[in-house]
């Protein structure tokens, strides 16, 4: 399951671009909580631990653990992140802060068991991914940190839906109504040679004229 990460933050107590660029100064980046119903609260994060977290990958299905000085603990997701344009360092930071029993929409990764004695790909065939994640609606405390699908009999033709998750974790797809296609294996692609081409007229006479400087044939012996 996927696990909750602490991170301690400062509090801001003025909102505003002139106040985010005054933490920014201070060398940290403003944040906001914000969901459930309930007032927002700004913070400034240490851009050391922002970067750790996005380095991570899959940082947006994360759950968090925002402990503001002086103030409460909020579990949160960390729904955006903006960038410098010409830095990419980390300027500001959108936490969702997570209502008690709500589900909650995050894209989870996909994992693929068994490809190297998957028969299909054994014999020539590609595994085509359709999705590498799939958004769905789950219950915060019990997120995956992946989605498997086992390719272990898995032939060339056969395609993998959501229905071939191992385990969905009671997850609803955001996609709703169908079986939705994740991957298949597709056959291999095969490349023929076109058959060479006949020569022209131009080329063939250019293949009986003899080569420049090559001596003429005799046309008849020497006279006597």
């Amino acid at each position: 399951m996927v696990q909750t990460i602490r991170i301690e933050a400062e509090a801001r107590e003025q909102a505003g671009k002139g106040a985010a660029r005054a933490t920014r100064r201070q060398g940290l980046v403003p944040a906001v909580i914000y969901g459930a119903k309930a007032e927002a609260q700004l913070a400034a994060l240490d851009p050391r631990v922002v970067m750790k977290e996005l380095h991570k990958g899959g940082w947006q299905s994360h759950l968090y653990e925002v402990a503001v000085k002086g103030g409460a603990t909020e579990r949160c997701l960390m729904r955006d992140v903006q960038f410098h344009p010409v830095t990419d360092r980390p300027i500001h930071v959108d936490f969702q802060r997570l209502a008690p029993g709500s589900r909650i929409r995050v894209k989870v990764a996909v994992h693929f068991l068994n490809e190297e004695t998957c028969p299909g790909i054994k014999a020539g065939g590609v595994l085509n991914v359709v999705r590498r994640e799939i958004e769905v609606m789950a219950d915060p405390e019990n997120v995956p940190e992946a989605f498997e699908i086992d390719l272990g009999e898995a032939a060339i033709g056969d395609g993998m839906r959501w229905s071939a998750v191992k385990d969905q974790f009671g997850a609803k797809p955001a996609i709703v109504g169908r079986d939705f296609m994740v991957a298949s294996i597709a056959a291999p692609t095969v490349v023929e040679e076109a058959p060479a081409a006949a020569p022209g007229p131009v080329e063939a006479i250019k293949q009986k004229a003899p080569a420049a400087g090559a001596a003429a044939p005799a046309k008849g012996g020497k006279k006597k």
